[in-house]
């Protein structure tokens, strides 16, 4: 009987065991299938900015620069002294645009002109803005992000200071 006993447990823990290491394999093989993303750290992201808001306090303007991750969420924000304050929200929007449509916020306010078709483009969300100033983060081949400045007196002198964030940081933009 008692011989019996401990077969049974025999059996119990090592089917116990084989069940554990099953489960275990699977869910490595499902690990090593997930897609792998490119991440815009923070460091980067604040550094853009500063040098955005610096190139354009050396040409006279204060503005605001924000620097979105690919998903659009805020990942740097700096607001000048003295500055109105929907600079901040158009700064984010521009940023939120160029890195969700993949492509300069001054491009895509062009297109729309040109084409009357994809006027639809300016509404699909609350977050989108399409006036100058906003450029997509681009590192290797991956958009990581995006760049939008607010308060320049013209969309062109925001995104040369956009520009001067991603010059910083060795990005490169779809810029044409």
């Amino acid at each position: 009987m008692k011989k019996a006993y401990l077969l049974k447990k025999n059996i119990m823990k090592t089917g116990l065991f084989a069940f554990c290491l099953v489960g275990l394999l699977v869910a490595s093989a499902s690990a090593t299938e997930l897609p792998k993303e490119s991440v815009l750290p923070l460091s980067l992201a604040t550094k853009a900015t500063q040098a955005a808001v610096d190139k354009c306090m050396a040409d006279g303007y204060r503005v605001s620069a924000a620097v979105v991750d690919r998903g659009g969420n805020v990942r740097a924000l700096l607001r000048n002294d003295g500055i109105g304050p929907h600079t901040v929200e158009s700064s984010c929007k521009k940023a939120y645009t160029s890195a969700s449509l993949k492509r300069p916020t001054a491009e895509l306010a062009q297109l729309i002109v040109k084409m009357p078709a994809v006027q639809g483009l300016q509404h699909m969300n609350d977050h989108i803005l399409m006036l100058g100033g906003g450029l997509p983060i681009e590192i290797g081949d991956d958009v990581v992000g995006g760049i939008g400045v607010g308060g320049a007196p013209g969309g062109h002198l925001d995104e040369a200071c956009s520009q001067a964030g991603l010059n910083s940081i060795g990005a490169a933009s779809k810029k044409k």
